[in-house]
């Protein structure tokens, strides 16, 4: 159902958590560089890069460059992304649109509203109303000539706010609005796909709120959550998992602490190994990273895309769920090797964790430890099971083995 699922996700850097709105070509540049460094496949420009859309106040529908932060356009940035061997994406809301915008100002009848009544915005935005095929035909017009004028591989595409004021004024029959939206998107989905099969698109919504089998048949990947804290990743993964595979669920390693305000501090470690039980990413801000942090991460990214054949296309197996404070696992089958992803939030009177009993192996083979060179019996890792040594709080390994 997922196109292209035979294919592997690449790890991508967004540089939304760096930046925010504070965008500009030359900061840009930099992050690619440093994501570069690490070992990153994709770079994605997150929002801000478009109209005037330096707050969430406005620029929402202009989908073109601002001339002041890009003056000769996406493409000279682009083309320095793929220069420097990674590949080039950009952040998109289309179905949204500020009041504040050149869009709105020439057709305000475009959105979902109702007759007398005043337009709830949230998030200071409306929703565009793509049963309208002359909203589908803009929206394609300029995604399309955005598409052909920059070398771009891979469009996040967000819906950040639910329907408010689902009418259509004039129209016989508005509440078609509900199905024909959704039809409107998957159309225009499907036209920019046979457009530009080159580029990839992940479903974003906020996080979480877009991920049913209709928009999966029609993107690569999806976005899990907003909240990227990864301790509280590992329920909200372990929820997604019960439906989706590890290749479509998006997962950020991002600063420490990071945006959710919970002021948790925890190890690039832990952060790297929670995430690595999906798409790879990273969104933190790198220009703050320290030589030694930049340097362990680019070693975590490289194990990554050792195991990620097996992550993102293996059979998962959820060991121990995310339950309490103690020992949760996961393990992904695939061929030959298996890999175990094993995460401790707190270690009590310095007890130690029990043995994961793995799955999916031959109990008569041998299975090779990859780091540590130790052979053990399939049978063994089914009964006995695998010792993690983990200790402490909020720590976390990483664990691939091989057949002979």
């Amino acid at each position: 159902m997922v196109p292209g699922a035979e294919l592997s996700r690449p790890v991508l850097y967004n540089s939304w958590e760096a930046t925010e709105f504070e965008v500009s070509e030359e900061q840009q540049r930099s992050l690619a560089q440093l994501a570069a460094t690490m070992g990153v496949e994709l770079f994605v420009v997150d929002d801000g890069w478009f109209g005037a859309r330096t707050s969430d106040r406005a620029g929402l529908g202009d989908w073109t460059a601002n001339p002041d932060r890009f003056p000769h356009g996406l493409k000279p940035l682009a083309d320095e992304v793929h220069a420097l061997g990674m590949q080039f994406g950009i952040w998109v809301e289309p179905e949204m649109v500020n009041p504040d915008s050149d869009l709105y100002r020439a057709h305000p009848d475009w959105v979902q509203h109702h007759s007398g009544r005043a337009r709830a915005e949230f998030r200071n935005q409306l929703v565009l109303n793509l049963a309208r095929p002359e909203v589908r035909e803009y929206l394609w017009e300029r995604l399309d000539a955005l598409l052909s004028g920059a070398p771009i591989d891979y469009v996040k595409w967000d819906f950040n706010r639910s329907f408010s004021d689902a009418g259509w004024p004039g129209d016989a029959y508005p509440r078609r609005l509900w199905i024909d939206h959704v039809r409107g998107l998957y159309e225009l989905l499907e036209r920019l796909r046979a457009a530009h099969p080159q580029v990839a698109f992940e479903s974003c919504s906020g996080g979480g709120g877009r991920i049913d089998l209709g928009v999966l048949g029609r993107t690569d990947q999806v976005w899990t959550s907003d909240n990227t804290d990864p301790l509280d990743r590992l329920a909200i993964q372990h929820g997604f998992s019960q439906l989706h595979p590890a290749r479509v669920m998006a997962a950020w390693v991002t600063d420490s602490p990071n945006a959710m305000g919970n002021a948790r501090v925890s190890s690039l470690r832990f952060r790297f190994v929670s995430a690595m039980a999906g798409v790879l990413g990273v969104g933190g801000d790198l220009t703050r990273w320290s030589e030694a942090e930049l340097a362990e991460a680019r070693d975590w990214v490289a194990l990554y895309k050792r195991v990620r054949p097996v992550v993102q296309h293996g059979e998962l197996y959820r060991l121990r769920p995310p339950e309490g404070d103690g020992l949760s696992a996961v393990q992904y089958v695939r061929g030959e090797e298996t890999v175990v992803l094993a995460w401790i939030q707190a270690q009590h009177y310095g007890d130690a964790q029990p043995p994961l009993r793995l799955r999916g192996l031959d109990p008569a083979a041998g299975y090779r430890d990859l780091e540590t060179g130790e052979v053990y019996r399939g049978a063994v890792l089914a009964h006995r099971g695998l010792r993690t040594g983990l200790g402490g709080d909020l720590d976390a390994a990483v664990f691939h083995l091989r057949r002979n």
